[in-house]
């Protein structure tokens, strides 16, 4: 990941910011018998997450929790080696033709969390309660959510096809590659090019831009 300062993002409220808004990770593992594993799943921040935020001496800087198929966390031993959970957020192409003045050359912009640490599997009700934590998660923004509990017999039913799990992180390593480089007036004008109607639109990202010069 870039080694650059500029870009390093170490507010742990604007980490799990990004975690609530973009919950959908790659878990990454290296075991013996397999090698690389990578998989795809949902992540939420924990729930006991919110004793971390209040600065609990001796806690960790940020428990996920998650869930995946029973069969894909066999296959990454979970819980018997350590893994990288990587969550993106915004990003983007950014052109040479948006700047005011050059050279430049072609660039990406993003912004990206790795959350690194030895997972803990969880029991059957508590794989369970994060199952519904994340239906909660996903539906709340609907006038009339969804909860699980309305399918709760059937819910159950093939719930033990599923891996609940906790992670609390013995590292995290967060970048927000923005532009940072550039002169506001650059930013400005890459922000409303990415804003505009364009084939590389990203307005997700021109108001991370915009955010991230502001706290310049």
């Amino acid at each position: 990941m870039l080694e650059q300062k500029i870009f390093d993002v170490t507010d742990p409220r604007l980490i799990r910011d990004l975690v609530r808004r973009h919950s959908w990770a790659t878990l990454v593992s290296h075991t013996p018998a397999r090698g690389l594993v990578v998989s795809h799943l949902p992540v939420l921040v924990a729930d006991d997450d919110l004793a971390v935020a209040a600065g609990t001496e001796g806690a960790p800087p940020l428990t996920l929790a998650g869930h995946l198929a029973a069969d894909d966390a066999e296959a990454h031993e979970l819980g018997a080696h350590d893994v990288v959970v990587v969550v993106e957020g915004p990003q983007g192409y950014i052109s040479p033709t948006w700047y005011g003045s050059g050279p430049h050359v072609p660039t990406w912009n993003f912004v990206v969390v790795h959350v690194h640490g030895r997972p803990e599997l969880l029991a059957p009700e508590r794989t369970y309660d994060v199952l519904s934590d994340t239906v909660d998660h996903f539906e709340r923004h609907f006038a009339e959510p969804w909860t699980l509990d309305r399918a709760d017999a059937y819910a159950r039913r093939i719930a033990p096809g599923v891996s609940g799990f906790r992670l609390p992180a013995a590292r995290v390593t967060a970048k927000a590659k923005l532009s940072q480089d550039e002169s506001p007036r650059e930013v400005d004008r890459l922000a409303d090019a990415l804003g505009s109607e364009q084939p590389w639109a990203r307005p997700e990202l021109a108001r991370a831009m915009r955010a991230a010069g502001r706290r310049r």
